[in-house]
């Protein structure tokens, strides 16, 4: 398990991560730390608590909008998959109707060539 520091608001903290997981957590790490630069620039000096707070809400507001995204695009995801069903069910339908239709063609043609064949025959 690897060891990394982080700084979060100027304060460095150590923490443990999978290995090869560093870079990512360095990255998870940032963000947050912009997030409360960020708040810091609106509300001024509120004390390192309360930013991290509001911090911890917005990282944990824009999951709770991405989760709402995934649920509503995997529902769109799920309509479309059954959209595509119904399309390639119905594409059956219509190939095993007109494979039918050819069958019912062809065996008019094999009767009319028959009789064409026996009525040019000499008697």
């Amino acid at each position: 398990m690897a060891q990394i520091n982080v700084t979060i608001n100027g304060r460095s903290f150590r923490m443990a991560c999978d290995d090869g997981e560093e870079e990512r957590l360095h990255a998870l790490a940032a963000r947050f730390d912009d997030w409360i630069t960020e708040l810091r620039s609106a509300f001024g000096e509120i004390g390192d608590q309360r930013l991290t707070v509001m911090a911890g809400i917005m990282a944990t507001d824009q999951l709770a909008e991405m989760e709402k995204k995934v649920a509503r695009l995997e529902g769109e995801l799920l309509g479309a998959r059954r959209d595509s069903e119904t399309s390639n069910d119905q594409l059956q339908s219509r190939d095993a109707e007109a494979a039918a239709a050819l069958d019912q063609v062809a065996s008019r043609i094999e009767a009319l060539a028959h009789g064409l064949s026996k009525s040019l025959k000499p008697s």
